[in-house]
């Protein structure tokens, strides 16, 4: 059985792990990821009990309870680099015993959901939607770097979008990823399902143009045209698909809900989303709290 060496998985002094500062035991089996560390308060807000709150740079964890469901809400920041971290670390808390530094023998599989906004890319997605990652296209890279890959993406996908987008050779090769199917059956009558990009930014990368060009300006009309069967590529933000990745290489069960707070076609945004926001948090503790 293999050691896990000190510089591999850093522990704190006081048992916490290096950039969340949480104990095994703090961490719940059902988590909410958010970005904004604001936004760990305004889903604890609705806890019945708050058990641990711990805040390290942009990270921030409160674990408590809804409606008797011991939850833990995490912020992660934005961008798949703060995911791998959070991903890594929460898995494990779940799955690594800090003692002995091997793996468990008996695996958690944790239920994990991201909370997130969004930019639509399809004309019938209206400010305010709620979609459902069904599949998340990782423009990031950060799966490649990862044994098994090839095991839990959709190759298919990848391949057929990459042809029809002429994907540049000089881009890191995209990755295309499921969200956990029983996750999305929670979710299926209250949200549209998509297939969502997770972009390395949020200016060129997601084809803006403020004042320093984008080497492809008509990568997003080629995006927005691809079709496989009756799916489209329908929105863009920067975290699901290392989530949805990670997730399913690590065995835990995940997805990501997006309010759609631009819409990109109509070239319109709402920075008064905070009702669209709420609807999504409620919306999603109700349906968590519902689950063994």
């Amino acid at each position: 059985m293999r050691t896990i060496p000190a510089s591999e998985l850093i522990i704190n002094k006081d048992g916490s792990v290096f950039h969340l500062h949480l104990k095994p035991d703090q961490l719940a089996e059902t988590v909410i990821l958010v970005g904004d560390p604001a936004r760990v308060e305004t889903i604890a807000s609705y806890f019945d009990t708050r058990e641990t709150e711990a805040a390290n740079r942009e990270f921030r964890t409160v674990t408590g309870t809804f409606r008797g469901k011991r939850m833990s809400v995490i912020s992660t920041g934005i961008g798949t680099d703060n995911i791998d971290i959070v991903m890594t670390e929460i898995d494990a808390l779940a799955n690594i015993d800090f003692t002995t530094r091997t793996e468990k023998p008996d695996k958690r599989r944790l239920t994990i959901l991201r909370l997130g906004t969004s930019g639509a890319l399809q004309p019938d997605l209206p400010l305010g939607s709620l979609v459902f990652a069904r599949t998340s296209a990782g423009f990031d890279g950060l799966l490649n770097f990862y044994a098994g890959r090839d095991e839990v993406c959709d190759t298919q996908l990848e391949r057929a979008f990459c042809e029809h987008v002429r994907w540049p050779d000089t881009w890191t090769a995209p990755y295309f990823i499921n969200a956990d199917e029983s996750l999305y059956d929670l979710f299926r009558n209250v949200t549209t399902p998509g297939i969502t990009v997770s972009a390395p930014g949020f200016y060129a990368p997601q084809g803006r143009w403020v004042r320093l060009q984008p080497a492809f300006p008509d990568m997003n009309a080629r995006i927005e045209s691809f079709r496989y069967g009756n799916r489209v590529i329908t929105n863009y933000e920067m975290e699901s698909s290392a989530i949805a990745g990670l997730a399913a290489l690590m065995g835990h069960r995940a997805g990501t809900i997006c309010t759609i707070i631009a819409q990109r076609i109509a070239q319109e945004s709402d920075t008064d989303y905070s009702p669209y926001v709420t609807r999504m948090i409620e919306t999603a503790l109700d349906r968590l709290s519902s689950t063994d």
